[in-house]
């Protein structure tokens, strides 16, 4: 009798709260490269190594992973001016591409989970300044609600959801790069002479033409000068100097020819030489050599605004 009465009143509370699926304190991320070449993959700012061409690879993380990039096609190692894809707790997912320049194609997309009410959609980027990306990393996040965030915000809240991150969700790297105009003259852009991509070919003034020998990808503060798509890049010389030519060259890490600091006030320094990329005697004729010249404070001629 007794034991009849126990297990009916043990059975009140197993009846009254039934057993709920639990969120996992981590969750299953599956990244996939469908770019035209490996790439390499950094997660939170680590690398975790090379992710062949049109192959995958899954992690399981933190509900807040951190950031998901690569620094192919221009990209960079810190993920700065580098499309990355987001997560953070409470179901938030999001991506981050520089307004300037994009390196890759990047997708977010929440696995079997359908989208409703602005719930769980896929997200994708493929150009530089897309409205579903978010400028630079967003600093705070919304309450949670039963209703949506407002875009670039998204969230999936439902139970232990894999996320698909592709790069290069169309098949191919996105054409990117900036044009580089002297002191904000939209209708002339720094050049590579005839387009002719070897060792010590002329950097040059020209008329803007939509070329790819005026996309040039750099980013604020210290930073290379690369000619878009290319392995070429703004080189100063082996002994720079005032009135020295610029040229394009093989690019290589740590070269002091080719390391420059694009500063807030739109000028390109070559870095400890206190010498700037400077139109040579601020001449906009077509086929002006660019030179360095010793930095100067309000010398138009070494302003050059993107």
């Amino acid at each position: 009798m007794l034991s009849s009465l126990l297990s009916l009143l043990f059975a009140v509370p197993l009846l009254a709260f039934p057993l709920v699926p639990r969120q996992l304190s981590t969750r299953q991320y599956i990244i996939y490269n469908k770019c035209p070449s490996a790439v390499n993959l950094y997660i939170a700012g680590n690398f975790e190594g090379s992710l062949p061409s049109q192959g995958n690879t899954t992690r399981f993380l933190s509900l807040g992973a951190g950031f998901f990039y690569t620094d192919a096609n221009g990209g960079n190692a810190n993920g700065e001016g580098t499309s990355r894809a987001g997560f953070f707790p409470d179901d938030f997912y999001y991506t981050v591409v520089d307004p300037q320049r994009i390196n890759v194609g990047i997708q977010v997309a929440p696995r079997g989970r359908p989208s409703w009410l602005g719930f769980c959609p896929v997200i994708s980027c493929g150009e530089a300044g897309c409205p579903s990306a978010f400028p630079q990393p967003p600093t705070r996040f919304p309450a949670v609600a039963e209703t949506a965030p407002t875009p670039p915000y998204y969230r999936c809240p439902i139970l232990n959801t894999t996320y698909d991150i592709t790069f290069c969700p169309d098949g191919s790297f996105p054409i990117q790069g900036s044009t580089l105009h002297p002191n904000g003259n939209a209708n002339k852009c720094l050049d590579v002479r005839g387009a002719n991509y070897a060792n010590g070919t002329p950097v040059q003034i020209y008329d803007c033409n939509q070329t790819p020998a005026q996309r040039w990808i750099l980013n604020r503060g210290s930073t290379k000068v690369q000619l878009a798509e290319t392995n070429f890049c703004l080189d100063a010389g082996s002994t720079p100097g005032n009135g020295v030519g610029l040229k394009i060259w093989q690019c290589y890490d740590n070269l002091p020819a080719q390391q420059w600091y694009y500063t807030d006030d739109n000028r390109i320094a070559l870095e400890g030489q206190g010498l700037c990329t400077d139109l040579t005697d601020g001449i906009l004729t077509n086929g002006n050599q660019v030179q360095t010249w010793q930095c100067t404070d309000g010398n138009t001629n070494q302003i050059w605004t993107l």
